[in-house]
C-alpha cells in the first residue's frame, strides 16, 4: 500500500495530469448513432459571392452606373470589418447597400457622414442597387473620421 501513495501513476483519474490530445483516445458512447450525411453536389467547390464588387463587376454594369445621375444620402451604417454598410437617400427611399470596394477618396465612411453615389444594379435578377462611386461630401461634425491606412483625424 506504501507503493500507491507514492507512485504518481497510480494516482485517481481525477488527480493526474491531463492527457496530451495526441495521446487521448475519444470514444463515443455505444447507443449514440452516428449521422448521415448526404453526397452533396456542391461539396468541395466554392460558391461565389452574389455581390459585385469593383473587381467582379461587368464592364457594361459599369459603364452604365458611370453614366447614371449622381444621388445623395447619409452613411446609415459601415463596418470596416465586415467591408459594408448602408446609405440612406436624401429623397427617402429604402436603404441602398455599399461595398467597401466602392468607396472613394481617403476616409471611411462613418455614421452621419452626408455622401453621393451612383446607382448599379446587383444580379442575378437586377431587381436590387447597390451605390458605387461613393465619395463623402460632407463628414459628420464631432466624429473622429479614420483613413484606409489606419491615421485618425479629429
Amino acid at each position: 500500500m506504501a507503493s500507491e501513495s507514492t507512485s504518481p501513476q497510480s494516482a485517481a483519474p481525477s488527480q493526474s495530469a491531463p492527457l496530451s490530445p495526441s495521446s487521448a483516445v475519444l470514444h463515443s458512447p455505444e447507443d449514440a448513432k452516428m449521422r448521415e450525411r448526404s453526397p452533396s453536389p456542391m461539396r468541395g467547390f466554392l460558391i461565389p459571392s452574389p455581390l459585385p464588387t469593383r473587381r467582379s463587376r461587368t464592364k457594361s454594369a459599369t459603364a452604365r452606373a458611370a453614366e447614371g445621375p449622381v444621388f445623395k444620402g447619409t452613411c446609415k451604417c459601415f463596418s470596416r470589418s465586415k467591408g459594408h454598410g448602408f446609405i440612406t437617400p436624401v429623397d427617402g427611399g429604402p436603404d441602398i447597400f455599399v461595398h467597401i470596394s466602392d468607396i472613394e477618396g481617403e476616409y471611411v465612411p462613418m455614421e452621419g457622414d452626408e455622401v453621393s453615389y451612383k446607382l448599379c444594379s446587383i444580379p442575378p435578377k437586377n431587381e436590387k442597387v447597390q451605390a458605387v462611386e461613393v465619395v463623402i461630401t460632407h463628414q459628420a461634425p464631432g466624429t473622429k473620421h479614420e483613413t484606409w491606412s489606419g491615421h485618425v483625424n479629429l
